[in-house]
């Protein structure tokens, strides 16, 4: 991404989202070794789209290294739980790091552009899943497997990204 500084004698610069690169290789490994999805579905997408928010946000120091992301598994898989707010705390910490670049008077960087990005595909794209609030015994619809619905693509990542990290 090229940067273009406040003051016009100020060169362009390309500005790598490394933070955000390494996160989301982080996500694509845990999901890719746990094998659960395709990896060229929207299903997988999600779960590496949230699984790249919870290692990108709980990593706001930038100290993330090869050796501490065994470590870090059991913060992620207690981020990712089913009876966490994961989706309350990525909108805080987003919001935080978005104040924090208005009050340094810029624009968000690369990195945490691309976390909002994928934040906003989470959030704004539903996919056909499976209603696991569905009556049991309703019986399923000829043809089908069962009963689905549309749900947000985060609701169906953070499961799958939760799982990963168990199989890691």
């Amino acid at each position: 991404m090229v940067s273009r500084g406040h003051d016009r004698s100020e060169p362009d610069r390309l500005t790598v989202p490394m933070a955000w690169l390494y996160a989301e290789y982080i996500a694509d490994e845990l999901l890719r070794s746990g094998d659960l999805m395709p990896p060229t579905s929207f299903e997988y997408r999600a779960g590496r789209d949230a699984l790249a928010l919870t290692v990108f946000l709980s990593d706001l120091e930038g100290e993330l290294s090869g050796v501490q992301v065994v470590t870090r598994l059991e913060t992620w898989r207690s981020l990712t739980a089913h009876d966490q707010p994961w989706q309350d705390w990525v909108r805080e910490r987003l919001a935080a790091l978005s104040a924090g670049a208005a009050a340094h008077g810029g624009r968000p960087g690369p990195d945490l552009r691309l976390a909002l990005a994928a934040w906003r595909w989470l959030e704004e794209t539903e996919l056909l899943a499976p209603d696991l609030d569905a009556v049991p015994g309703g019986g399923p619809v000829p043809g089908e497997d069962g009963p689905q619905r549309w749900t947000p693509a985060w609701q169906l990542g953070l499961p799958l990204g939760h799982l990963a990290i168990h199989l890691f």
